[in-house]
């Protein structure tokens, strides 16, 4: 009887320390090293900017290409930043109001 107590009760402490823990895994980034430098914006078929976030301390800029395979663009290349650039204007412009 004894044995059966001593179980549950470090069963019981057991189970308060893992749900206790921090379930976001350190360091875990999608992209691994730098990035592609260019990829060939006609078969881009979205981009995602990621921010840094307490799992990735890294802003990631991920390109999702046609046929649905992901790129990892880096975020120093002329191409990545010409590109963002660009989407940026595209989208201010649909954004603002028709002049009458």
């Amino acid at each position: 009887m004894k044995i059966a107590t001593v179980f549950i009760a470090l069963a019981c402490l057991l189970a308060v320390e893992v749900e206790g823990q921090d379930r976001a895994l350190k360091g875990r980034c999608l992209c691994a090293g730098k990035g592609v430098n260019m990829v060939l914006p006609k078969m881009i078929k979205k981009v995602e900017i990621i921010p840094a976030s307490p799992s990735c301390e890294n802003m990631e800029i991920v390109a999702t290409l046609k046929g649905s395979e992901q790129k990892c663009l880096n975020l120093e290349s002329k191409f990545t930043k010409n590109y963002i650039m660009k989407a940026l204007k595209k989208r201010i412009k649909l954004k603002e109001p028709l002049a009458v």
